[in-house]
């Protein structure tokens, strides 16, 4: 399932309570699915964060969504997968555009576009939530992708944990523009500006295995730039 097939949801805001609110510089939060949906779908890699035996864990994963589902796979034998069922769980997805280089170490700061994401892990059982899950992910990072490569075979599934997280609060937070130096005479031959970042794919670098001069599948056509 890409993007553009993703059901329909209504623009209500996410509530805004004591987990999600956003206290520091507050105009620039929000909680409207239409600010928080495309920063995580903007994303490759969440960071989920939940407590393991009494301690915060945070741990860098892919996920893909459905809606106000999140979906997070990995070994099923691993701390995540087998301690994820009915816990609460807190994802954070980040970008960062831009270095803000102000006159002053103090005003200097980042651009940005950011997610906090509440809920509850459920472990799926079911295959076809499974699969469809897999689905998910897959097509969140290169879209038709699933289309293109063989089915998972029965023990890659066996061995693959997967959880999902329906969102109940979220918050998004985003920062643009320049800095917000308020010395009142500012020297102009002091450098001070934008440097942007971006990430972005670079040319896509061949299997061994592959047959020399196989075009790209229409899958990588971000990549094919």
């Amino acid at each position: 399932m890409n993007k553009q097939s993703l059901p329909t949801l209504p623009n209500d805001p996410f509530s805004a309570g004591k987990i999600n609110q956003v206290r520091q510089i507050r105009e620039r939060g929000s909680y409207d699915r239409a600010s928080v949906f495309p920063i995580l779908d903007a994303g490759l890699v969440a960071h989920v964060g939940f407590v393991d035996d009494g301690r915060p864990v945070v741990i860098p994963m892919v996920y893909g969504r459905d809606g106000d589902r999140l979906f997070i796979h990995g070994h099923r034998k691993s701390r995540t997968m087998s301690r994820a069922e009915g816990e609460p769980v807190c994802l954070t997805v980040t970008h960062v555009d831009g270095v803000v280089v102000a006159r002053s170490v103090f005003e200097s700061a980042m651009n940005y576009r950011s997610v906090v994401v509440h809920g509850t892990a459920h472990v799926l059982q079911d295959e076809a939530e499974r699969l469809h899950a897999l689905h998910c992910t897959s097509e969140h990072i290169f879209p038709g992708r699933w289309d293109e490569v063989r089915a998972p075979l029965a023990k890659e599934l066996k061995g693959t944990g997967i959880f999902e997280v329906r969102i109940t609060a979220a918050s998004a937070k985003v920062r643009q523009g320049p800095a917000t130096d308020d010395y009142p005479d500012p020297d102009p031959n002091v450098w001070a500006g934008i440097v942007p970042v971006a990430t972005a794919f670079g040319a896509a670098i061949p299997d061994k295995t592959v047959t020399p001069g196989l075009p790209l599948p229409a899958s990588l056509g971000r990549v094919a730039r």
